[in-house]
């Protein structure tokens, strides 16, 4: 069912879960796929964080929940990680996500679903530069306390619905935001959570970029 390497598999009447390893470099990752699916969200973690994020994993949850299956995987092996160079290297960062893109769709069970890419911080302008470079096989896009200011030239030629969201309480990040929303030719939107910081670590901030990112989802990923 899964080329490119498969890791212990658990699966109940909402449909199943399990880790894979993203070639070439066998990234790990973890699959989980709802019973009835409405498309695959693909994560690109941030800097500090991996595919253990508890925040992208709240997150994860909670498109499951709304019937999207979501993959989470590590953009950098352990000693790529250790190299703070490397969590803003965004066109190395962009490529691992290209390369999960690339594994998806020779999955039978996962090419025909409508993508979309969830990206945090640095991870949000690789999704950004994948976006432009993928085109209309990426349909949305959804950035939490991203940077994408760092995706560059990228941003006047993605095609894909993109939705910002940022904390109210994060204000360098919401001007960079409020920056590179005016540089994109899509369909777009920015949404500010009221009181959260950068972490979203306030209570009920991480519920609201759910519903957000979940409506955004729903609305494109046809």
């Amino acid at each position: 069912m899964f080329s490119g390497g498969m890791q212990a598999q658990t699966s109940d009447n909402d449909g199943f879960a399990t880790g894979v390893a993203i070639p070439p470099l066998g990234l790990p990752g973890f699959l989980r796929v709802p019973q009835e699916c409405r498309g695959l969200v693909v994560f690109a973690h941030g800097s500090g964080s991996n595919l253990s994020s508890p925040r992208n994993a709240y997150v994860a949850e909670g498109l499951n929940r709304a019937g999207f299956a979501t993959l989470l995987f590590d953009l950098l092996r352990d000693e790529e990680e250790a190299d703070r160079r490397n969590v803003f290297d965004i066109p190395l960062l962009a490529d691992r996500l290209a390369a999960a893109i690339d594994w998806r769709a020779a999955q039978d069970r996962l090419a025909h679903l409508p993508l979309g890419l969830f990206g945090a911080s640095t991870g949000a302008a690789a999704a950004l530069v994948v976006a432009a470079r993928f085109g209309s096989a990426v349909a949305a896009v959804v950035s939490r306390g991203g940077r994408p200011d760092l995706a560059k030239k990228a941003l006047e030629t993605i095609r894909a619905p993109t939705l910002l969201i940022v904390g109210g309480h994060d204000r360098e990040v919401l001007l960079l935001n409020e920056a590179a929303l005016s540089r994109l030719n899509c369909p777009k939107a920015l949404k500010v959570i009221p009181g959260a910081t950068h972490l979203f670590s306030e209570p009920g901030a991480l519920d609201s970029v759910v519903a957000e990112a979940a409506g955004w989802f729903s609305t494109y990923l046809k």
